[in-house]
């Protein structure tokens, strides 16, 4: 087996052009840097007859698609900062956890205590699932037809057109 070192050097401006082909210059050179980081790791365990080119590919193909991945998620400066919603007065607010409650009373009780489990105390579907005595895709799928059921209920109790936010 070749060196690390000479690894990168044969094949380090396919492995650049690979990431450039999915990312801008800036983030490619993270996506380069990404790909031999992890290829340093498992270099050692590379059977002999290894295609350490095709190798490379891939996973450089891989770690630039992470990286356009994560920009998508870092947050995106604006020009002016969206307003909050002011809270509800305390009096409408409390009638809205009295809708809530009543039509969470409605629900049969494996939903209830899904949707309560779940969405109210933030418990995880498998948290909420070993609490309940059930599988989590059966406590996932109890709490999403619990929130559909609330949501038929509550459009149902309340006429009134839903709130735009500007």
């Amino acid at each position: 087996m070749l060196p690390f070192d000479r690894v990168v050097e044969r094949h380090g401006t396919t492995v650049w052009r690979v990431c450039r082909a999915v990312l801008d210059e800036h983030d490619t050179d993270d996506a380069w840097s990404e790909t031999f980081v992890a290829a340093l790791i498992t270099y050692p365990s590379l059977p002999e007859t290894a295609d350490v080119g095709a190798w490379l590919v891939t996973i450089a193909h891989r770690k630039a698609i992470d990286v356009a991945r994560a920009r998508t998620r870092r947050p995106r400066p604006v020009e002016v900062v969206p307003e909050s919603r002011p809270a509800p007065p305390a009096d409408e607010a409390l009638t809205r956890r009295d809708e809530l409650v009543r039509a969470l009373e409605q629900l049969p009780p494996g939903q209830r205590r899904a949707v309560v489990h779940h969405h109210l105390l933030g418990l995880s579907h498998a948290e909420a699932a070993e609490l309940a005595g059930v599988s989590p895709a059966a406590a996932r799928r109890a709490s999403s037809d619990g929130i559909a059921r609330l949501r038929s209920i509550l459009t149902a109790a309340d006429p009134s057109p839903p709130r735009r936010t500007p």
